[in-house]
């Protein structure tokens, strides 16, 4: 990141898909509660809480309720002792006052927030004055309260993919339908589905192709409706299934 260190207000609403950065991304919550995932691991920033997130690590936001946030896009590598694993943060208390003014002091367009309040949210966030160490205020920082990740709606999915038969899908289009890249979505299918991410996909043009089958239709035009090569190809693939 070539450019200085930059202060944001953002609010947030409904998921625009999975992205990364090449510089720290600080988020501050001022209201409302943000769902993150980064890098596979459910990271919540209620109003009040924290979380830093490293440069390459792919993440996905979701805000049902709405929410705002104080955001730093930062390139300083001060930041680093903070982002292993991706986790929601307390952050100290001198730092949420300044974020607040921060954040009135951005809605009013004044000059010397812009400037100087990266270094002073990084100066409040990173020193610890009662420690007097970063070590201390990362230890004690993390939210006990449990993660969650942004559910993966199965039964929509299923839905959308049995209308894409025609097509060659593959999991880039399974993970674009979730907001989510192809690495994330085939871990959460492994973890959601016990199986891999094409595994699964099979899985459902079978089971499709059979519920057609058991309606008498025939064989040619069940093949044409699931996406299988022919009919022939098609009976392999129930056989196998009763016959494995």
């Amino acid at each position: 990141m070539d450019t200085p260190d930059q202060l944001s207000l953002r609010r947030y609403g409904a998921s625009p898909g999975s992205h990364s950065h090449d510089h720290f991304q600080i988020l501050l919550g001022l209201s409302g509660a943000l769902e993150l995932e980064v890098e596979g691991r459910g990271v919540r920033v209620a109003t009040g809480g924290g979380c830093v997130i490293a440069p390459g690590d792919r993440h996905d936001f979701e805000s049902a309720g709405g929410s705002l946030c104080l955001v730093l896009d930062s390139a300083h590598p001060a930041w680093s002792a903070l982002v292993r694993p991706p986790a929601a943060m307390a952050p100290p208390a001198q730092a949420l006052p300044l974020a607040h003014y921060l954040a009135s002091a951005l809605q009013q367009g004044r000059p010397l927030a812009l400037a100087h309040g990266p270094a002073l949210l990084r100066e409040a966030w990173l020193t610890d004055g009662q420690h007097g160490s970063t070590a201390s205020l990362v230890a004690g920082a993390t939210s006990p309260a449990p993660t969650r990740r942004r559910p993966i709606d199965w039964p929509a999915l299923q839905q959308w993919a049995a209308r894409q038969w025609h097509t060659e899908l593959t999991v880039a289009d399974l993970a674009a339908q979730v907001h989510l890249s192809p690495s994330q979505f085939a871990a959460r299918c492994q973890g959601d589905q016990g199986m891999g991410a094409m595994a699964w996909l099979r899985s459902q043009r079978l089971a499709h192709a059979r519920l057609l089958r058991g309606t008498g239709m025939a064989v040619a035009e069940v093949a044409r409706r699931t996406g299988y090569r022919s009919p022939s190809a098609l009976t392999a693939a129930l056989r196998r299934t009763h016959n494995p």
